[in-house]
């Protein structure tokens, strides 16, 4: 055999033992959830889903006139057995920025913050703390443009998450920003963070008062709460980890809430009945919004073609992307699912 034939069986040996390593690492489960014929029902997607290896689920789906619908499979809690539970109250993790970014818009109509005052301006104790901090806007924080890094991705916070949440902010602090103000984006808890710090401080009390005369008690959201202290913890969805027997009900996260509660803010946030006049010109964030906590991932979505409000609440996660990629599949099965119907 002559060095050349030599040459290209090694090529060809080598591309398909690279070839079989790569299918080793492929996320079948994904590509399973992708491909599989669409159900008829959305409660037939949502138990397909839990035959993916979800331990809960609830959907909440509130289509236009149509009286809205509830789904449910899986375990509340897995442990005792308990079926899934539409009523369950669940941790909503970062669609709570939903809420902070509606308030924040009330204070700037009302003139007690601006969007286009800096950082410094409100916590001038921040100056050379956070890089650019006299050149950050409230706007470029509440669209996460501000390049201030997020205490999240610093790896010593996660070393006592529940301990370090509450001083979460020094580990943001004396880091090099991670773009120039306005120049970029990325998502920042710390943005957040220091938004409601402000408003605590222009209000004199706290922000979750606010957000409860402003937003929650007009809108009827009587099983949306700020802590679980607040609440029964039987009334919680359980939450786990995966590859951890530990449910971390009993850790705090800050919001909770109902789907239909979620839902009803949702569709309030999208059609303006949450906004007093000429608020909603102002408002500068999303309309839609993700959580994700340890145990806790839900999505909230508003398709405005079919005119449906979407609310999927999973009480099942990993940091790996893994679980959320398959939770934005089993949604967006849902949404096609509603638009075949239509």
């Amino acid at each position: 055999m002559t060095q050349n034939k030599k040459a290209k069986r090694i090529a060809r040996i080598l591309l398909l033992v690279g070839t079989l390593i790569s299918l080793y690492f492929v996320p079948w489960i994904l590509v399973k959830a992708w491909i599989l014929p669409l159900p008829n029902t959305i409660q037939e997607q949502v138990d397909q889903a839990i035959g993916h290896g979800f331990d809960g689920m609830i959907v909440y789906v509130d289509q236009g006139k149509k009286p809205p619908t509830f789904y449910a499979g899986g375990w509340k809690d897995r442990d005792n057995k308990i079926p899934a539970d539409p009523n369950s109250l669940f941790k909503i993790a970062s669609i709570s920025k939903l809420y902070t970014a509606v308030a924040a818009t009330k204070l700037v109509k009302q003139k007690q913050l601006s969007f286009e005052k800096p950082l410094t301006d409100y916590l001038p104790e921040l100056k050379g703390r956070i890089e650019n901090a006299e050149k950050i806007t409230l706007k470029m924080m509440i669209q996460h443009r501000s390049g201030i890094p997020n205490f999240t991705d610093n790896p010593a916070y996660w070393l006592d998450e529940q301990g370090n949440s509450q001083n979460a902010l020094d580990f943001a602090l004396d880091l090099p920003a991670s773009f120039d103000p306005d120049e970029g984006y990325e998502y920042s808890n710390t943005n957040y963070l220091l938004l409601r710090r402000i408003m605590d401080n222009v209000l004199g009390h706290s922000h979750n008062d606010y957000i409860k005369e402003k937003i929650l008690k007009p809108l009827n959201l009587n099983n949306t709460f700020f802590s679980i202290t607040e609440v029964n913890l039987d009334d919680v969805m359980s939450g786990y980890y995966v590859g951890y027997d530990e449910d971390f009900k009993a850790r705090e996260y800050g919001m909770l809430a109902t789907a239909q509660d979620v839902g009803t803010f949702l569709r309030a946030l999208n059609d303006g009945t949450v906004f007093e006049k000429g608020e909603q010109e102002m408002y500068p964030y999303k309309f839609n919004h993700g959580g994700l906590v340890v145990g806790y991932q839900s999505l909230a979505e508003y398709h405005e073609d079919i005119d449906a409000v979407v609310v999927q609440l999973i009480n099942t996660t990993d940091f790996e992307g893994y679980e959320w990629n398959l939770s934005e599949i089993i949604i967006n099965r849902i949404v096609k699912i509603i638009r075949k119907k239509n």
